[in-house]
């Protein structure tokens, strides 16, 4: 089976090759004989009933510094494509939105990963909110009033912006901080959006573990560690990553959300679970596939192929 795929991702040239998931996913779809086109989000377009994107053939390697090489560029109906990936990084803002209704008229004809209808009704920190036993508890407001009521209840809570990403704005305000008006004054005067608060769960200082599941199975997790003195554990502002292996608890939680995820057209998915709880969802541009391959020598990224391939045929 040899497939065209479309990656609509950020621009390639830039992507830690031993680190990013989308990489690792064209990598393998490569090694699998399927064709690859790239094109960055401000290159998709939508003309006179059809949706088409600018952008390049290529050919990746595993080779720091000349990992990509593109060929000429040109102009594809995406129609055309057996998949399409939506890959592109938060922000879930209203440019990310736009793109996932251009992509919804191609998909399901064109198998468009992770279907862009459920990526846009179900976005990171608004999907857990379906399965509040499994998760700490959740405030989503703009009113100070209720932040400062949900703090009162549960003393020292996380608060960040709902559609934030990567850790940033994510803030720890414990019963004695002072900061709270500040940061909502901060807040409101920069984004129209809600913020999100959570009870503080102490266990995330032995990590925050990132769990992945393709097609609603789990394959295996990584722990994600903070940094002296960090409150947030992502990779990307200093997170420390390490074996890990699922428990009861876990497989629990995946067991309930895993025909959610598999009914709405989730084939990667990324969860991150502290302690007990559930804290996120991640469907939009999940990570951790690399760093399970290291550490277990699970292939994700060829757990992903299969479950695509049985849908799939060639045009």
């Amino acid at each position: 089976m040899s497939l065209k795929v479309a990656l609509q991702m950020d621009p390639i040239e830039r992507v830690d090759i031993d680190a990013d998931s989308t990489f690792r996913i064209a990598l393998e779809a490569q090694a699998r004989g399927h064709s690859l086109f790239y094109y960055t989000p401000d290159r998709l377009s939508y003309r006179e009933g059809r949706v088409v994107a600018r952008g390049w053939p290529i050919e990746l390697r595993r080779e720091k510094g000349n990992h990509v090489t593109r060929a000429a560029e040109r102009e594809v109906d995406l129609a055309e494509m057996d998949v399409v990936w939506l890959r592109q990084d938060p922000p879930f803002d209203m440019s990310y939105i736009t793109t996932t209704h251009l992509l919804d008229m191609i998909h399901p004809a064109t198998l468009v990963v992770n279907d862009p209808f459920w990526v846009r009704n179900s976005p990171e920190k608004l999907l857990v909110l379906s399965f509040p036993h499994l998760t700490p508890p959740t405030l989503i407001a703009r009113d100070l009033a209720a932040i400062r009521d949900f703090r009162h209840r549960h003393g020292d809570i996380i608060l960040k912006p709902l559609y934030g990403n990567g850790g940033a704005g994510v803030f720890r305000l414990d019963p004695n901080d002072r900061n709270l008006a500040s940061l909502h004054e901060l807040f409101t005067g920069i984004s129209r959006e809600p913020l999100i608060a959570q009870k503080y769960v102490p266990a995330v200082v032995r990590g925050d573990k990132r769990i992945i599941l393709v097609d609603g199975e789990p394959v295996g997790a990584i722990n994600r560690v903070p940094a002296e003195g960090e409150t947030r554990s992502n990779m990307h502002v200093g997170g420390r990553p390490e074996k890990a292996g699922l428990n009861a608890r876990d497989r629990q939680i995946c067991a309930e959300i895993g025909p959610v995820l598999r009914e709405k057209g989730q084939i990667f998915v990324g969860i991150d679970v502290i302690g007990e709880w559930l804290t996120e969802i991640n469907v939009t541009s999940p990570t951790g596939i690399q760093e399970l391959e290291r550490f277990d020598g699970v292939n994700a990224a060829a757990r992903i192929w299969e479950a695509i391939e049985a849908r799939r045929s060639p045009r």
